[in-house]
C-alpha cells in the first residue's frame, strides 16, 4: 500500500513522481511543502530562501497576507461563474487594470501563453479589419531569443531548438529578427504586418536589457508603419524591474500589453491582454474566449494586486533593492562572475565555464539553502520577490561567493 503523502521523505517523493508525471522538467532535488514570505519549506523541514519567485509568480512573496486575504474572501462567496454571466468583481478588476496601465481595455485569460496566443489572433484580426492586410497574408515580426510559451503557435517563432524539435509542423505568419536591432526589425516589417511582439527584457534568454532607446525606436517605427507594438510583460512587468512596466524605462506606451504571472498573486493563475480600445474592439462574442479567465476568484485576487502596485511600495523596493544587487554581482565579476545583466530586482548573471554549468551553480546554491535556476549554459537567474530584505539579499550573495569559490 502507498503510504500516505505526509510521511513520504522528499527522496520518495522525487522517487514517486518518475513512473507518473510527464518529464517535461528538470526540478532542483527539493520537495517544497510550505511557504511564508521570501522562505520555503520542505518536506524535512530545512529552509530555503527563494530567489526564482516562481518566474516572477510570486513577486509579493509566497502568501501574502492581503492576497491570501482577498482569496478567503472571494471562496466564501463565489468562485466561477464561466463568461456566460457577469459576476460582480470583474468590472473593478478591469478598471484598475487599465488605469494601472494607462491603457483602455482588458481581455482577461488565465496563463502567460494564452495572453500571447490572444494577442496573436486580436493583432491578426485588427490587420484585417483596420489596417485593410489582405486575408490570411498578416505577418507578426518576433525577435531571436524570445521566450513568449511552449503551445504549437509559440514555439513555431521559437529559435530554442530544445522547444521546436518534433513539435513540427509549425505555424506560419512570423519573421524572427535579431533582438535590440532596429535597423533588422525595420526591414522586417511591410505593408502585410500586423505587429511587432517582443519582450522589453528577455528573461529566458538570461535577463537580456536592450540598449537605451531600442524600446523607443520600437515605438517610433510601428508608429510610423502603421502596426501595432505588443509587448510581452508577463515576466518583467508588475514591478520586477523598479517600474509597474519595464517599458517605462523608456516612457514607451504600447498598443497591446501581455501581463501574467504576478498577476495572479501566486494564487490563482491570471493572464490579461490590455490594449487600445479599437484594438481589443475587434473582439465580437464567440471570436475568442476562456472557461476560467476572468472569474470571480481570479477577479478578486487581480484586484489586490494592483491595490498593492497602486502604492508604488513595491516598485521603490525592486529598484532600490535593485542597486545593491547589482553592487553585489560586480563585486563577483572575475571570482567565478564573467557577467551579468541586470534591471531592477532582476538579474541573469553568466558563470565562469570552468566554474561550473547552471545547473551545477543552482544545485551548489540548493545545499547553501538557496534557490535560483539556470537558463542557458552557465547562466543563472535571480528574481527575488519584491518583499526580501536587504540582509536577506547580501545572504543570498554571500552564499553565491561561497559557491563560486569551489569551481
Amino acid at each position: 500500500m502507498t503510504a500516505p503523502v505526509r510521511t513520504r521523505s522528499s527522496a520518495d517523493l522525487i522517487d514517486a513522481e518518475g513512473p507518473v508525471l510527464a518529464h517535461n522538467y528538470h526540478p532542483l532535488p527539493v520537495v517544497v511543502a510550505r511557504a511564508e514570505g521570501t522562505w520555503v519549506e520542505d518536506v524535512e523541514g530545512r529552509r530555503y530562501l527563494d530567489l526564482l519567485a516562481g518566474y516572477s509568480a510570486l513577486n509579493f512573496g509566497h502568501r501574502h497576507p492581503a492576497l491570501i486575504e482577498a482569496a478567503h474572501r472571494q471562496l466564501d462567496r463565489l468562485t466561477l461563474t464561466s463568461r456566460a454571466f457577469h459576476n460582480d468583481r470583474l468590472a473593478e478588476f478591469a478598471e484598475r487594470l487599465a488605469e494601472l496601465t494607462g491603457l483602455d481595455m482588458v481581455l482577461p485569460m488565465n496563463t502567460g501563453a494564452e495572453a500571447v496566443e490572444s494577442a496573436i489572433k486580436v493583432a491578426r484580426k485588427w490587420a484585417y479589419e483596420v489596417k485593410g492586410v489582405p486575408a490570411d497574408r498578416a505577418t507578426i515580426v518576433v525577435a531571436a531569443d524570445n521566450f513568449h510559451g511552449r503551445t504549437t503557435t509559440i514555439v513555431s517563432f521559437s529559435t530554442d531548438e530544445t522547444a521546436r524539435a518534433g513539435f513540427g509542423p509549425f505555424t506560419p505568419g512570423f519573421r524572427v529578427v535579431p533582438y535590440n536591432d532596429l535597423a533588422a526589425l525595420e526591414a522586417a516589417v511591410d505593408e502585410t504586418t500586423a505587429a511587432v511582439l517582443i519582450e522589453p527584457v528577455q528573461g529566458e534568454a538570461g535577463v537580456v536589457v536592450p540598449d537605451e532607446g531600442y524600446l523607443t525606436g520600437v515605438r517610433e517605427l510601428t508608429r510610423r508603419r502603421g502596426c501595432l507594438f505588443v509587448a510581452d510583460e508577463i515576466q518583467s512587468g508588475l514591478g520586477r524591474t523598479g517600474r509597474t512596466l519595464a517599458v517605462e524605462h523608456e516612457g514607451v506606451v504600447p498598443d497591446v500589453l501581455l501581463l501574467g504571472k504576478a498577476l495572479g498573486g501566486g494564487i490563482v493563475p491570471v493572464s490579461a491582454v490590455v490594449a487600445r480600445r479599437d484594438v481589443l474592439g475587434v473582439l465580437r462574442p464567440g471570436q475568442h474566449g476562456s472557461t476560467f479567465g476572468g472569474n470571480p476568484l481570479s477577479a478578486a485576487v487581480g484586484t489586490a494586486v494592483v491595490e498593492l502596485l497602486e502604492t508604488g511600495e513595491f516598485q521603490r523596493r525592486a529598484a532600490d533593492l535593485g542597486t545593491v544587487l547589482r553592487d553585489g554581482l560586480t563585486a563577483l565579476v572575475g571570482s567565478g562572475v564573467v557577467g551579468f545583466r541586470a534591471r531592477g530586482l532582476w538579474a541573469g548573471v553568466d558563470v565562469d565555464p570552468a566554474v561550473g554549468t547552471g545547473r551545477e551553480i543552482g544545485e551548489r546554491l540548493l545545499r547553501e539553502g538557496v534557490l535560483v535556476k539556470d537558463t542557458h549554459g552557465s547562466t543563472i537567474r535571480l528574481a527575488p520577490p519584491l518583499t526580501i530584505t536587504e540582509e536577506e539579499l547580501a545572504m543570498a550573495l554571500g552564499a553565491l561567493e561561497r559557491v563560486l569559490g569551489r569551481g
